[in-house]
């Protein structure tokens, strides 16, 4: 599509047309997208604001980040914050710090997750381990499990004591479903406390557990 025709679909009071001009814009070059991007942040229907977080990520600019970061502290719709969060991890360091204060305001279980989950694949230990223990604390079960199993990718960084320490807690917790979470972070560690853990572990009432804790041993 040409960009004069994405400018008209952009203003066009059909919502679908909107997100067609948003998804072409994946074929232009930052400079001419993220002005267009921009000109759509506050459009009432929160599709078309997430295909905005979700371009802004692809087409990293400072304007971009700035815009971003405003979505995803002000929007009222947490699937916006949600996406924004998850476009502004692709920043890397520089966004790290926004994203652990943001995982700490924002008690949404998406807004959490779409925090959370990049941040396991990232190099920033003391930030993953931060948003882990953030979120174990919190009430949200879906964020507490997914934070639980995360703390795995800490073994061997500079946070691997603290993060067994906090899995070594969830053993003998009442939810099989976090000792199934404890015995899939365990799995990650090299450690003599891990592997007792894990044995323990697969003695478990679930068979959920036990396969968890097993598969370290065949792995």
């Amino acid at each position: 599509m040409e960009i004069n025709q994405i400018q008209v679909y952009l203003e066009s009071s059909d919502s679908q047309k909107r997100l067609k001009a948003l998804t072409e814009l994946r074929n232009y070059e930052s400079e001419i997208v993220v002005p267009l991007l921009k000109t759509r942040q506050r459009d009432p229907e929160f599709l078309v604001r997430s295909f905005v977080a979700m371009g802004l990520g692809n087409k990293r600019t400072p304007e971009g980040f700035t815009i971003l970061l405003e979505m995803m502290n002000n929007d009222q719709d947490y699937n916006v914050r949600a996406e924004a969060a998850n476009s502004l991890s692709k920043f890397g360091a520089e966004a790290i710090p926004l994203l652990v204060e943001k995982f700490r305001q924002d008690d949404n279980w998406l807004v959490r997750r779409s925090i959370l989950a990049p941040l396991i694949d990232m190099s920033f230990p003391e930030a993953l381990y931060e948003v882990c223990v953030c979120a174990i604390a919190g009430e949200e079960v879906t964020v507490k499990e997914v934070a639980i199993s995360a703390l795995g990718a800490l073994a061997r960084t500079k946070k691997e004591t603290e993060a067994l320490e906090q899995l070594l807690a969830f053993v003998s917790a009442e939810s099989w479903n976090f000792r199934l979470r404890a015995a899939q972070g365990l799995r990650k560690f090299d450690n003599p406390q891990a592997k007792a853990a894990l044995n323990y572990l697969s003695k478990d009432e679930n068979h959920r557990v036990v396969a968890a804790a097993l598969e370290s041993s065949l792995s």
